[in-house]
């Protein structure tokens, strides 16, 4: 039952997206794809999941304990608090804290997931704003 809820829930979503996907206003200047077309992709692939759940169901599943439902709650909240840190405490910052947190939940100990973190946004930092050129939002310090 849990998953033709999950599936119907999908598909509604990958509607709602594609929807709002074909709302996106067109520049006069844009590649010959447009910025429509990757978004409508997206909600396709959703789509065609959630149908997949929804009429191929597993047998009913096994639903974890609470101790694991709070951490995918946590992991959430700490994505949630990322974008929104995200413009006052800049990309770097917000990075490093984000991927710490979810460096060590995934098992690694705290001081190496602190320096996985900071490799992690450092890294990617200098990727796509120094090498790519790409804007990121910049924190108080500038980075």
């Amino acid at each position: 039952m849990s998953d033709r809820i999950l599936g119907g829930m999908g598909l509604l979503l990958a509607a709602f997206f594609i929807w709002q996907a074909t709302l996106i206003k067109e520049s006069f200047i844009s590649d010959p794809v447009g910025p429509k077309t990757f978004p409508i992709i997206i909600g396709l692939l959703v789509g065609i999941s959630s149908l997949v759940i929804l009429l191929k169901p597993d047998e009913e599943p096994e639903w974890p304990d609470f101790r694991r439902l709070f951490e995918v709650g946590m992991t959430v909240a700490v994505m949630v608090a990322y974008a929104y840190a995200l413009p006052s405490a800049g990309f770097v910052v917000s990075t490093a804290v984000a991927a710490s947190f979810l460096s060590w939940r995934l098992g690694t100990p705290p001081l190496q997931a602190v320096i996985a973190g900071l490799v992690i946004a450092v890294g990617i930092y200098v990727v796509f704003h120094l090498i790519l050129g790409l804007s990121l939002a910049r924190g108080p310090w500038g980075f």
